[in-house]
């Protein structure tokens, strides 16, 4: 059976769609077979894996407001084992529509449920809200995965984040854990990033992912080609980190036995030329 796991923090470009997209990309190089949930109104997931948003007929909108069963939803990518259940810009009038109907928080646990048996890893990729679509893939999931960018205001908005997760734990899914905290926008060469890190594994311990996400040119640049980071450059330092979180989730979850030696390749090594300008820019 599956496990679901959504990827939320309500502040924007933290990297959670970059974070959606590669770790997808990740567990299906892995041969885990991994379905992508876009329930993001701006539907970057989905052109990030090279669909057009605007030529989507049927996707999470319909799942949530037309009943749609979301298996005829599913498209291919051209990933290895990564499938998408598309978004479009429809979904931002669900939350206007769902307002007066019973049991709205639970419409895409409804949907995604007869998935289970289907994929390895469904990952919904949230948009940067606390809103009832955010709350709806709360609901639908198992665990959630929380960027946070490695600058000065990283914590803030993050205890309004662990509240809502506590309120959803209390009264609409009570098997919703924390998967982990993950550092993104990394950059080796500032003191502050540094700090952040530092001050992170402090307050939260365990909870934070080993594996940190770099900055990284090629991370930037794959979304323009509709592409993942395992297709556009698979030896690049960004591939290398998310390959590395998606082994770390495996191994969290008791599905893969890699030794010590095997569990993280060195993302600090100097991979190649074309990415020695890799902490010049951002995620996306």
């Amino acid at each position: 059976m599956g496990k679901i796991i959504a990827i939320a923090n309500q502040k924007g470009g933290v990297g959670k769609t970059t974070t959606a997209i590669n770790l997808g990309a990740s567990l299906g190089a892995l041969e885990y077979k991994t379905l992508l949930v876009d329930a993001d109104p701006q539907a970057n997931s989905s052109s990030g894996v090279g669909v057009d948003p605007k030529s989507v007929e049927h996707g999470t909108y319909q799942c949530l407001v037309g009943g749609t069963e979301a298996k005829t939803a599913i498209l291919e990518t051209g990933n290895p084992n990564l499938w998408l259940l598309p978004s479009h810009i429809d979904l931002v009038g669900a939350e206007i529509e769902l307002i007066g109907e019973p049991e709205r928080e639970q419409r895409m646990r409804e949907a995604l449920e007869p998935l289970r048996d289907e994929f390895d890893f469904i990952l919904i990729d949230c948009s940067p809200s606390l809103g009832l679509i955010t709350l709806n893939a709360l609901t639908a999931a198992d665990s959630v995965i929380i960027p946070v960018q490695c600058e000065y205001f990283a914590l803030e908005g993050l205890g309004k984040l662990l509240n809502t997760v506590k309120i959803v734990q209390g009264g609409l899914n009570d098997r919703l854990s924390i998967e982990g905290i993950l550092l993104t926008m990394y950059d080796t060469r500032l003191r502050l990033s540094n700090q952040v890190v530092e001050e992170v594994r402090i307050h939260f311990r365990e909870m934070v992912f080993d594996t940190l996400i770099h900055r990284n040119t090629r991370l930037g640049e794959a979304p323009s080609h509709g592409e993942t980071i395992v297709m556009h450059d698979a030896s690049c330092k960004g591939a290398i980190n998310y390959l590395n979180l998606a082994r770390e989730i495996l191994q969290k979850n008791d599905l893969t036995k890699l030794s010590n030696s095997e569990k993280f390749i060195d993302s600090d090594a100097d991979l190649s030329t074309a990415d020695s300008g890799d902490t010049a820019a951002s995620l996306n």
